[in-house]
């Protein structure tokens, strides 16, 4: 039976209710929270990438390339294409010694307001870079050039560096290979399927690498270590996943998902001695929208991340009111500023 996530009302009547379910699981696998059915299976989408990042570090892959902090955050990013990120992926490729035009990821308009009224004005057409997924498909070029296999294929189930991903990321949240459920993502990069428990069990062990081989864990740290130092790469200043982690200082990670799929990880000592790993689907989705500003939000993945936490106690009342404009309770204005009603997280963990 699904079960409501988010209601949004106006005049005192539900006008729209959201679905979904919660997984909250410990680095020993332990479920410790749960709402609606923690074993639902869903696309990680690009709540995947810091894993499929893991691979590459683990194996030297940015010492080889000497990417610094910021361009190892992007590989795990869904970047908003301003002037920064695409500076920061232009830069990775030289340093690879690859072309833009290896990317196989396809172009888009950018998120950011500032690149997106650039492009407008201009007329430009956007390019592979201005994905939002680029860092990670030139990282996964990376991998590919580094171990000298073939760039042209780099995408395909069966390359060497795909069916690494897939065996790191199986081994990351405690499922075997073969029921880890394949699908071709957004940005055409294989995207895997598993129920929210393992999911969220890969995102404790990558905050609490602890009983993980020498090597993955320091990896797992690099990864945190650059997401946290540099949350305007994995999406942009102003946009939800920056902020939080910026509020978190190094407490959490988190990448969000299309269609409403959301992965938080906290850090061993913020919720109990171990790494806990969050994830939740809503299961109708969660489209953005945008305003006149030209800046998108998304209706219900920051309400409910900021309520798990307000539950969890994760964050404070002064760090919750800072991130109050993403939610967790709204209050829903029209076009005239008259306030209609409200939108409102309705589960308990």
């Amino acid at each position: 039976m699904l079960q409501p996530i988010l209601e949004l009302t106006r005049g005192g009547v539900i006008e729209a209710t959201h679905f979904g379910s919660i997984a909250v699981v410990d680095s020993t696998g332990k479920l410790l929270h749960s709402y609606g059915d923690p074993d639902t299976v869903a696309f990680l989408r690009s709540s995947a990438k810091p894993f499929q990042a893991l691979p590459f570090v683990e194996q030297g892959g940015a010492e080889y390339f000497n990417f610094t902090q910021s361009e190892l955050s992007i590989s795990c990013a869904s970047h908003e294409t301003s002037q920064l990120h695409l500076d920061t992926v232009t830069a990775m490729q030289k340093k690879i010694g690859i072309q833009e035009g290896s990317l196989q990821c396809g172009p888009h308009l950018p998120g950011d307001p500032s690149k997106l009224r650039q492009v407008i004005k201009e007329d430009i057409k956007p390019t592979s870079n201005f994905n939002n997924c680029s860092g990670k498909h030139t990282a996964m070029l990376a991998f590919a050039k580094m171990r000298g296999l073939s760039l042209e294929t780099y995408l395909a189930f069966e390359h060497p560096i795909q069916k690494d991903i897939l065996k790191t990321f199986s081994e990351m949240c405690g499922i075997e290979m073969d029921r880890v459920q394949l699908g071709i993502d957004g940005c055409s990069a294989p995207n895997f399927a598993v129920p929210l428990i393992n999911a969220a069990l890969g995102m404790a062990r990558i905050c609490d690498p602890r009983d993980l081989s020498e090597a993955r864990a320091a990896a797992c740290k690099k990864i945190t270590a650059a997401m946290s130092a540099h949350p305007e790469m994995v999406s942009n200043y102003g946009e939800f996943d920056c902020e939080l982690m910026t509020i978190g200082a190094g407490r959490l990670v988190t990448k969000r998902g299309a269609e409403g799929f959301q992965i938080i990880g906290l850090m061993p000592g913020v919720y109990g001695e171990k790494g806990v790993g969050i994830a939740f689907k809503v299961t109708d989705g969660d489209k953005s929208s945008m305003n006149d500003s030209l800046e998108s939000t998304a209706r219900v993945r920051p309400s409910v991340t900021l309520e798990i936490l307000r539950q969890l106690k994760v964050l404070n009342e002064s760090e919750l009111q800072s991130l109050s404009k993403f939610g967790p309770e709204k209050i829903l204005k029209n076009y005239a500023g008259l306030v209609t009603g409200k939108s409102q997280p309705v589960f308990k963990l």
